[in-house]
């Protein structure tokens, strides 16, 4: 896949795809679709989306996103400064960047997409302005979950609660980070539960404080994890930091390594106990909860 931050002209027509595109979630992918049925007129399958983070964190980062729209199948990704083109009217966005840059025969969105200065455009009027240009405009309408539509605020909701198992199931893989491995306090190996240290993004959503069933990728392998995300009460932290124990490895230190680590179901709310035997049994106790689920519920592979 071709990735441009810039307006740089395409050099064959293209279906777009066009959204802010969070998560990639289910109703995002019903506008992705759209896109990617253009390959059967020929028409390379694109996406023009944009760096702004929106309010309340990002479901995935950066990063990711790409990764899955090229596992996706997408051939072009427009990954543009949004102060670029806010200013930009409706009529001028389809014309120079639609049609002129992108060489759009097909434009995708979803039904509550908005374009142009100030957000005045939505789907309608992006039909009406393709018209003259031989542009088929491609509206996806909402999806519905449990009787409600699929949005990206609706999941980070759902993250911000804890119940990151309910979000997975609105998106193409779990909710979860990728950071580097930092040094700490040794307490873990104290208590013989080793962890890994890891910030939290600033620009994700913050999930729910406490302990969930994780799983951690190296190596091409996904391990079990217990990852305790806040400020470890019993022990006194000045910072919020991810803490992830693997009951079942017994490999080299990761330290300085980038691992990923998705969240895959919250199994407690963060507590201080009465001492560090009290905190040693409940952490032994989660690692058996993370090995039951683990084993009923395989992670996907590796992803990408």
């Amino acid at each position: 896949m071709k990735l441009f931050y810039d307006l740089t002209p395409s050099e064959e027509d293209c279906a777009v795809a066009l959204g802010n595109f969070d998560g990639l979630h289910l109703g995002h992918q019903r506008v992705l679709s759209l896109a990617l049925q253009g390959a059967e007129n020929g028409l390379a399958p694109a996406v023009l989306t944009f760096d702004t983070a929106p309010a309340g964190g990002r479901i995935f980062p950066q990063k990711r996103k790409v990764e899955i729209l090229e596992r996706f199948g997408f051939r072009k990704l427009y990954l543009l400064h949004f102060e670029s083109l806010r200013d930009m009217t409706a009529q001028a966005f389809v014309r120079e960047v639609l049609a002129g840059v992108c060489r759009a025969k097909k434009a995708c969105c979803g039904f509550n997409f908005t374009f142009g200065c100030g957000g005045k455009a939505g789907s309608a009027e992006l039909a009406r302005l393709c018209a003259p240009l031989r542009i088929e405009a491609a509206v996806a309408p909402p999806v519905l979950a449990g009787g409600a539509p699929v949005s990206s605020t609706r999941i980070r909701g759902l993250i911000a609660a804890g119940r990151v198992d309910e979000a997975a199931r609105l998106l193409p893989c779990p909710f979860g980070y990728e950071t580097p491995v930092l040094p700490g306090r040794h307490l873990g190996r104290r208590l013989g539960a080793p962890t890994l240290n890891q910030p939290l993004p600033e620009e994700l959503v913050r999930p729910k404080f406490g302990v969930y069933v994780s799983a951690v990728y190296f190596d091409g392998a996904a391990h079990c994890g217990v990852t305790n995300v806040g400020v470890r009460p019993t022990v006194g932290a000045p910072a919020a930091l991810a803490e992830t124990w693997m009951p079942d490895y017994a490999g080299a230190d990761l330290y300085g390594r980038t691992v990923r680590v998705d969240l895959l179901r919250f199994l407690r709310p963060e507590r201080r106990f009465a001492g560090l035997p009290e905190l040693r049994a409940a952490i032994l106790r989660n690692g058996r909860q993370a090995r039951e689920y683990f084993s009923k519920n395989p992670p996907p592979p590796p992803f990408p």
